[in-house]
């Protein structure tokens, strides 16, 4: 591999490898090369750890870079086109979309990968048979991750703890140290418990192992109660999550590997991460402590007795909400959810407060639903508005009666039509393609062909949502659901001659609620408002609620990476295009470059984004931006610009040609901003949407050093003016904005100055006193504090209640000013552990600060 370039035969497959002298650690001049030749070294050891599994890649196109310059990372799932046609995939259908993994069975398929520098490979804990069936796992995992101020040692304390438990129950763990941080354990399993089952285990046997050492040990994912301690990671055994294959490189910033161990080596005092020259050495002298797993030597034991339950297949899970809105005591309607043939529809019409049709076809045990407002299309020329409700059981396919009055969907209901259908195609969430065959007198009159067609992107399979019905007629074969108008266009009518959205509205079975209160429009392609002129004060920004990836079950999420800057709102008419801070400000002065109208496409409009600056590491740095945020004059601004440049990203779409689209969906949103966006010379960007999974979007902006991860639910609406949760930020760092309410003197160099600021937060008519923040100021701004501080003064404290020793010596200031800390956690008496000052929030008010955790 000496050539830049060369034709390789492997396996007896055939490659082209090339820029192999390309440097993929540069800290430690590992080359391509070089990465080939180890995963060709570690193949017969690597493919039994990952055969016949789904392969996660992330890849690292440009090399690992530098601490001040890392590269950029993908995850990857699905297959690329340019894929060899030989090598191994697995269809996996995922909600919606079915991705076609690799699978790593062969020593080809591991230098394809080091071809295009697909470092980590990241699999799950079961196989795929050879029809592509998802099996129970075969191996139990628990990832052993130190928390701040724990660190490999103390993995290996936990590491001997849960192998005791395990040998207990009749399993031998292997441990593997990760390459990373902490130590992963494996166990064979003989494949008799569900994922669920082992991962209901393996989460008691973390909570046994915190019980036991609670100052060792913890189960629980929240970064505040890991400080000091092993969070025990048991979530991987989930079958939707991923572990690193024993002997895969990491893409870290030299080229470690998660490598198996013996326990006397975990036992050792001098225990530490090996690159991958120490994994080849031990691989040629022979040693593989993993084989042990992968021969499936382990047993499943007892290992599932703790969590052994009874599976219906899921149809329950699925009624669970059906069941939620209804009384079986006071509504006829079925509850038993009994078995079906597979193949049944039936087509009610409900008489409610309006008239509608019930359109359900039975699949996976339930019968899916759609309301059809309109009643069912009879010719291809007109598509009906079609509102996904709650799966019904299956019994109600033959129900009729009268659901009484105060009862969901009061109403007589009486069987249209029913029979069966013959499936061409179903994807959940997106698009269902049916033949159905009536009763002879039905309501269809013999035999209809139907789309079904969501009128956005996927939302999965439980998902409510709007959608298009259309009869595939003989003259109306294919289905175009109509696209939303562009800026002035005339909105044409997704559904029939009258708005489907007055329809819809009325229907007993709408779509719930979203979290901010307000239901979903039900027009399948809603049309802007009439254009009028843009006001700022009209469109106040949409906040987000602090949450964790647990908050993410239930409904179908966009994710964007979170920018650590300002908030901007973009107003502009034909001439001129202003910015607006979160809480109202005109900020255009401040930043010119933003709002040169050669920039924008023409027309008004009204756009959302995060100003940010680029500090030399190649992150967005909040504190670098403060020295551009109070710059107001145009000498100053002028002269900032060359120091501090900024850049928009741009991640909402308010307004266009004078239309109101905050009642549209964010997934349509997010299209007619892609519309909108136009490549320029201009620091205009947009927020890249990451198709990924959120534990690794995490993991990657955490290793890249970035504030979180933004989730927004591709069905919400934009709610002006109001947080709601239907966008959720997740924080990799513990952060929270403050009202300043007062400061004590420093001592020493600061005795001048301030010495700390008196923090708290916001509630009701009070200021709830949090601590005091003395750490993270700049010298340029200890200067300034002081200034600021002796021109809000007042005689008396603004807190509910101050202790007695923060209190002594303190000067009180009025409550406006509004900053930002990060710290280590909250105290038991609700106070910031560690706090330190990230800087000022001047975009926001002290009645905004709400508690972030």
């Amino acid at each position: 591999m000496a050539g830049p370039k060369e034709r390789v035969r492997v396996a007896g497959r055939e490659l082209t490898l090339t820029n192999l002298d390309k440097l993929i650690y540069p800290e430690t001049g590992t080359t391509k090369a070089d990465v080939l030749a180890y995963y060709a070294a570690v193949a017969h050891v690597l493919i039994p750890a990952a055969a016949n599994r789904p392969a996660t890649r992330k890849r690292w196109v440009n090399g690992v870079g530098t601490a001040g310059h890392p590269g950029e990372v993908f995850f990857q799932k699905n297959l690329e086109d340019s894929a060899p046609g030989w090598l191994p995939r697995a269809a996996i259908t995922h909600k919606d979309r079915t991705i076609y993994y690799p699978m790593v069975n062969d020593p080809a398929t591991l230098a394809w990968f080091g071809q295009i520098n697909s470092l980590e490979i990241h699999v799950p804990q079961w196989l795929v048979d050879s029809h592509g069936k998802q099996l129970n796992p075969d191996r139990l995992v628990l990832d052993l991750d130190p928390g701040a101020g724990a660190g490999l040692q103390e993995c290996v304390e936990v590491a001997f703890l849960a192998r005791a438990i395990l040998q207990d129950v009749g399993l031998e763990p292997v441990p593997v140290t990760s390459g990373s941080k902490g130590i992963h354990l494996y166990a064979g399993l003989d494949g008799t418990q569900t994922s669920d089952q082992v991962s209901d285990f393996a989460h008691e046997l973390a909570r046994a192992l915190e019980a036991d050492h609670p100052g060792l040990a913890v189960s629980d994912m929240k970064k505040t109660l890991r400080t000091g301690k092993v969070l025990v990671d048991w979530s991987q055994n989930s079958a939707a999550k991923t572990t690193i294959v024993p002997y895969s490189l990491r893409g870290r910033l030299t080229p470690t590997v998660a490598a198996p161990r013996t326990w006397q080596e975990i036992g050792s005092p001098k225990l530490e991460h090996l690159d991958y020259k120490a994994v080849l050495r031990r691989v040629k002298a022979g040693k593989d402590p993993f084989a042990a797993v992968g021969s499936g030597a382990g047993h499943a034991g007892d290992a599932g007795n703790p969590s052994a339950k009874t599976d219906d297949g899921g149809a329950h899970a699925r009624l669970e909400r059906y069941r939620s809105m209804r009384d079986p005591d006071a509504t006829p309607e079925p509850f038993s959810g009994a078995s079906g043939n597979g193949d049944t529809f039936v087509i009610q019409e409900h008489h409610a407060s309006r008239l509608h049709f019930d359109f359900r076809l039975e699949h996976e045990g339930v019968l899916v639903s759609w309301a059809l407002p309109k009643g069912v299309p009879e010719s291809g020329g007109k598509n009906h508005l079609a509102v996904q409700t709650e799966d019904h059981p299956l019994d109600y396919a033959t129900f009729e009666g009268t659901i009484p009055r105060g009862q969901y969907g009061a109403g007589e209901v009486t069987i249209w039509d029913h029979g069966t259908y013959e499936l061409e195609k179903w994807i959940n969430g997106r698009e269902v393609i049916a033949t159905l065959t009536g009763a002879q007198g039905g309501g269809l009159g013999g035999t209809k062909k139907f789309a079904l067609i969501h009128t956005g992107r996927g939302q999965g399979r439980d998902a409510e949502g709007q959608w298009l019905i259309h009869l595939m007629d003989k003259d109306h074969h294919t289905f175009h659901p109509r696209r939303a108008p562009a800026a002035g266009e005339p909105a044409e009518d997704a559904a029939d001659d009258e708005p489907a959205a007055d329809s819809a509205a009325d229907a007993p079975e709408n779509p719930a609620a979203d979290a901010s209160g307000a239901e979903p429009a039900a027009d399948a392609s809603p049309a802007a408002t009439a254009p009028s002129p843009l006001r700022a004060e009209d469109f106040s920004p949409m906040m987000a609620t602090s949450g964790t990836a647990a908050d993410l079950h239930g409904s179908d999420w966009q994710f964007e990476l979170k920018w650590d800057g300002v908030r901007a709102l973009l107003v502009a008419d034909e001439e001129k295009v202003r910015i607006f801070s979160r809480n109202g400000i005109d900020v255009t002065a401040t930043y010119p470059e933003l709002t040169d109208r050669a920039c924008w496409p023409a027309g008004p409009f009204v756009a959302d984004g995060e100003i940010i600056a680029v500090g030399h590491s190649g992150r967005p740095d909040f504190g670098l931006l403060q020295g551009r945020m109070k710059l107001t004059r145009p000498a100053d601004v002028a002269k900032a610009r060359a120091a501090i440049p900024v850049r928009l990203m741009l991640f909402d779409l308010l307004s266009d040609g004078g239309g109101d689209l905050r009642r549209l969906p964010f997934a349509k949103r997010r299209e007619r901003l892609e519309e909108f966006h136009h490549l320029s010379e201009c620091p205009v960007e947009l927020s890249a949407v990451l198709d990924e999974r959120i534990e690794h979007i995490l993991e990657s902006a955490q290793e890249l050093g970035l504030e979180g991860v933004m989730a927004k639910r591709t069905d919400s609406r934009y709610v002006s003016g109001q947080r709601t949760r239907t966008w959720i930020k997740i924080k990799l760092e513990q952060a929270q904005e403050v009202v300043v309410g007062g400061w004590r003197p420093g001592k020493g160099g600061r005795q001048s100055s301030v010495g700390s600021l008196l923090v708290g937060i916001p509630d009701g008519n009070k200021l709830r006193y949090v601590g005091r923040v003395g750490s993270g100021f700049s010298m340029r701004e200890l200067h300034e504090l002081r200034q600021k501080v002796d021109d809000l003064a007042r005689k008396t404290s603004p807190f509910d209640d101050v202790p007695r020793e923060d209190a002594s010596d303190a000067h009180w200031v009025t409550p406006r000013l509004v900053g930002e800390v990060t710290f280590g956690q909250w105290t038991g008496s609700g106070k910031l552990r560690h706090p330190v000052w990230r800087g000022w929030r001047l975009d926001k008010n002290a009645d905004e600060v709400v508690p972030e955790g």
